[in-house]
């Protein structure tokens, strides 16, 4: 192991944190080590296809069938030099795929990436994780190392891994080592690869900090240890927590900016080029995704259990929540002032993934939009070459348009724009919406 600096501002002050962050150097194991990965998702795919080596047996596990056969047809929301390099991992066995749970006791090394979601009244669904947990504790051998990656409350790793162990007959630290190390996968962005991103590491002991953070360090160049699984879960918590309330703040920016006349992008690039204590986010038509959306009501979740209030964060997520439905209000009100009744008017929105380059619709605004566009009696469609058919939360079936025409529509809704797709029919369109407040080729749309 080497030392990695690593300065950070905290409070205007600079600290040195290389005595927690580390590098390791790589090695050549003695035997060739397996590693089985939980839940082959957004999260698990990814972090199977990073943690091959010469070294490593990798296998993923996932107990449905139809996410296996998708896999290795190729059917995965990956770009396509990564599809490329997940085939031929394939085809030379590099990495396995299994829905056999049997393959966890063979493992020197399993790691959980199962989705954590919220219900519809937000509160914590850990219906995967447990089934996950229990899985992986029926079929725990001694001398594994167990890392929970999906995002919770803090002490969910003791509560469904520690002490499922413990009543096993197995001492966490002496027989088996568990750790928790949050995922930092961000899809579609190319800028933050996993290599060059520092992961978090907290172990139940010190001896499981270490075997946790010899297996994480095949998927990053920096892993920084905390003292606990709890230290650890909670920093992802705050990640997303902070990401939360700077995007509550960057839309009603944009609100302020509206109303002065002026381009929230512009205002906000401009902050930017502050070298310190600024830290801005683009506006859009709501949050989306498997993680800001959802993660910050863990904590709220955990705090109103013990009585405890946390009036921002509350305030933050509602904001959130209601964004959709300023961006449903808007377009009404843009019939309204062309003197178009809302009743029967057609409508198209552009892009339905919560985020661009990516097939990923979990949480994404676009559902409630269109969602309430219908519900007001709004002829509405959509327009999405990256995701062909959607599904509404009332059991709706929607078709994207194969090749939407401006002039058809009475108001386009520009929501999530894609590389590489053309939106120059919106140019015809005598109404256009601009959510994502970037689309600057309409001389005259409006944002919100």
């Amino acid at each position: 192991m080497t030392e990695h600096p690593l300065a950070l501002a905290v409070n205007g002050r600079e600290r040195l944190l290389a005595d927690r962050l580390i590098a390791f150097e790589p090695r050549l194991p003695e035997r060739t080590e397996s590693v089985v990965v939980v839940g082959l998702g957004y999260v698990g795919l990814p972090t199977a296809c990073a943690l091959q080596s010469p070294t490593a047996r990798v296998i993923g596990f996932d107990i449905s069938e139809d996410r296996l056969q998708a896999i290795k047809a190729g059917e995965v929301d990956m770009p396509e030099l990564e599809r490329r390099a997940l085939a031929a991992s394939l085809a030379a066995g590099d990495l396995q795929l299994s829905c056999d749970p049997s393959v966890l006791a063979g493992a020197d090394a399993v790691i959980v990436c199962v989705p954590t979601p919220v219900d519809t009244a937000h509160q914590p669904d850990l219906t995967a994780l447990r089934a996950a947990c229990e899985t992986v504790v029926s079929f725990a051998r001694r001398g594994q190392t167990i890392i929970l990656t999906s995002t919770t409350f803090a002490g969910t790793t003791r509560q469904l891994l520690v002490e499922p162990l413990e009543q096993r007959g197995m001492r966490v630290g002496t027989d088996v080592h568990v750790a928790f190390s949050p995922e930092r996968i961000d899809p579609g962005n190319f800028d933050h690869v996993q290599r060059e991103t520092p992961r978090v590491v907290g172990g139940v002991t010190p001896r499981c900090a270490d075997r946790a953070a010899e297996v994480v360090s095949r998927m990053t160049d920096s892993v920084y240890l905390v003292s606990s699984p709890e230290a650890a879960e909670l920093t992802k918590l705050y990640e997303n927590i902070f990401r939360a309330v700077n995007l509550a703040l960057a839309n009603e920016m944009a609100d302020a900016c509206s109303a002065l006349g002026l381009d929230p992008i512009e205002v906000t690039i401009a902050a930017g080029t502050k070298p310190y204590g600024f830290l801005g986010s683009f506006p859009g038509p709501g949050v989306g995704g498997h993680c800001i959306p959802c993660d910050p009501y863990y904590l709220l979740w955990q705090l109103r259990r013990e009585g405890i209030s946390a009036p921002l964060i509350e305030q933050a997520m509602r904001s959130i929540d209601q964004r959709p439905g300023q961006v449903v209000q808007r377009v009404v009100e843009m019939l309204a002032d062309a003197g178009i009744d809302h009743s029967g008017a057609r409508v198209v929105v552009a892009g339905v993934s919560y985020k661009a380059g990516v097939r990923d619709l979990r949480e994404s605004p676009a559902l409630p939009i269109l969602a309430g566009l219908r519900r007001i009696g709004i002829d509405v469609h959509y327009f999405d070459p990256l995701l062909s058919e959607i599904t509404l939360a009332d059991g709706t079936r929607m078709v994207s348009e194969p090749a939407p025409r401006g002039r058809d529509w009475d108001v386009t809704v520009l929501h999530t724009l894609h590389p590489g797709v053309d939106y120059g029919w919106a140019r015809n369109c005598p109404r256009v919406l601009d959510a994502t407040y970037q689309f600057d080729a309409v001389p005259h749309r409006r944002v919100l």
